[in-house]
């Protein structure tokens, strides 16, 4: 296939474009035979990093509940095998357990590929790759794609392929997990007994958690729904980003009267959570439950979160918990990469976590695991239960901003957008500090402009698209506005810059 096209297709660290011919105006860019060249370009950049003949290879391919995952799982198991790996069929399958196939003694795999585009609409699908460090980074996405533009599709038989039922021993990794961490005396092989909690799927992969890992630990699971893998979506988006997914979990919890409620994306890489008093647990609360849960193991250590968290989780993270915040990047492997960064540095930090539900845990092998993350939080809950406690009294002291904005500001008529948008942060700092504004340092990302007694105002460059998110949040009732208001002035000078959703 033509290279141009093939590099059209990666998304940051993963691949992603649209499998299916059915929405007008948006053609196929990821046919089965790009899914083939990818995948044996894979095999190739395996062989290479590990030093290995590629016929040496054990791969394993798994997927999501996307209707375009078994044709291009198909074709991704032939391009491999094509190169001489011995490949693996994992069928129905999670980002993160793709990942524990590496990990696992009686699997230890080479390497792993992911059929999933994650909460992208149904005609959208992708690849991700795992490798015993981890996920790939944006460079080697680049290499795999260069290199998948010079082979043909490989054409084999994959009638004989080997076939690997990973969700089994993942789900029993997780029970596990979920054991010791509650570590019942009286009933150890069901310490969930008595506890309810139901599971909103979205119709995507995550369906397994409510039937092999929470019944089979004793808790009642009825009311769940939309266990059932269905690549139309057609309940809600499954993503806990989305506010009717979000609506639907909490009406579940409700409905069923359950002690937690828990959602995941299509490839339950992330999460969300639902209290049993209807609290919503995603975002700054997610992250302020995640780390409460943590200190005492860590105490003192570092969370690592991307840039748009907001102040009220700091003085939460930093004077309730006596923890430190560390803001960084937006980018789920931004945030990971610097929590390694940190610990190799001989800097406790044990979470990497985003607004978006993406979390990773020091102790989990950084995976990015929104199962893991339901992990600790039912073993917190479990244990607050029987400390007469309940999960909200653990964040019963973080606050929340009075109100929030984002636009996104995007850059007209340019190929080079990011060149413009670093020279538009450049001038957008200059211009505050002209106006006596207190400008945040260090900012790892983009310009936060600090108003302490209103909120702040951050401006930063999109990771992927030619656009600069603006986020502001407000302290009391109509900061907001006056903020965004000042915003609006200092973004007004710039011809390319179009700030008309402001208006």
């Amino acid at each position: 296939m033509d290279e141009k096209e093939l590099l059209k297709l990666q998304n940051g660290s993963d691949i992603r474009g649209v499998a299916m011919d059915e929405v007008e105006g948006e053609p196929v860019t990821l046919p089965p035979a790009a899914a083939n060249v990818i995948a044996g370009a894979f095999v190739q950049f395996l062989a290479n990093k590990l030093g290995k003949d590629a016929r040496k290879l054990k791969i394993a391919i798994g997927h999501d509940s996307r209707l375009s995952a078994v044709s291009l799982k198909e074709a991704a198991i032939q391009g491999a095998m094509g190169l001489g790996a011995r490949v693996f069929d994992c069928g129905m399958s999670s980002t993160p357990a793709m990942f524990m196939s590496i990990v696992f003694e009686d699997t230890q795999m080479d390497g792993s590929i992911m059929i999933t585009a994650s909460h992208l609409p149904y005609n959208r699908n992708g690849l991700k790759f795992f490798t015993a460090t981890g996920g790939l980074e944006k460079a080697d996405i680049k290499e795999i794609l260069k290199a998948a533009a010079k082979l043909s599709p490989a054409v084999v038989d994959i009638g004989d392929v080997e076939q690997l039922d990973l969700m089994e021993s993942y789900s029993a990794y997780l029970c596990d997990k979920i054991r010791k961490g509650v570590n019942h005396e009286e009933n150890y092989m069901q310490p969930l007994s008595g506890m309810k909690i139901v599971v909103d799927a979205g119709n995507g992969a995550g369906g397994f958690f409510a039937d092999k890992v929470l019944k089979p630990l004793g808790a009642d699971t009825t009311g769940s729904k939309y266990l059932d893998p269905d690549g139309r979506f057609p309940n809600h988006v499954p993503n806990p980003e989305d506010k009717e997914a979000m609506a639907s979990i909490k009406k579940l919890v409700q409905h069923s009267q359950a002690d937690l409620g828990l959602i995941f994306d299509t490839d339950v890489d992330r999460m969300g959570a639902v209290l049993s008093d209807g609290k919503v647990i995603s975002r700054n609360a997610l992250i302020a439950m995640m780390a409460a849960i943590l200190k005492e193991d860590y105490p003192g250590s570092t969370i690592v979160t991307d840039s748009v968290t907001s102040d009220e989780l700091t003085e939460f993270l930093e004077g309730k918990l006596h923890l430190k915040h560390h803001r960084f990047k937006r980018g789920y492997k931004n945030v990971i990469n610097e929590c390694i960064r940190l610990n190799e540095s001989g800097v406790i930090s044990p979470l990497a976590i985003e607004t978006s539900g993406h979390g990773a845990l020091k102790e989990n092998y950084y995976l990015d695991d929104g199962a893991y993350l339901a992990v600790k939080l039912i073993i917190a809950a479990a244990k607050t239960q029987v400390e007469g406690k309940t999960l909200a009294s653990l964040i019963e002291e973080l606050e929340y901003p009075a109100d929030t904005r984002e636009y996104r500001l995007y850059i007209r008529g340019l190929e080079d957008y990011k060149t413009y948008g670093r020279g538009v942060l450049e001038e957008f700092k200059e211009l505050a500090e002209a106006r006596g504004i207190q400008v945040a340092t260090p900012s790892y990302e983009g310009v936060r402009l600090v108003f302490p007694n209103e909120g702040w105002i951050l401006l930063r460059l999109s990771l992927h698209d030619p656009n600069m998110p603006m986020n502001i949040e407000g302290k009391r009732r109509g900061d907001c506005e006056k903020l965004a208001a000042i915003a609006k002035e200092l973004v007004s000078g710039f011809i390319n810059l179009d700030i008309s959703v402001m208006d």
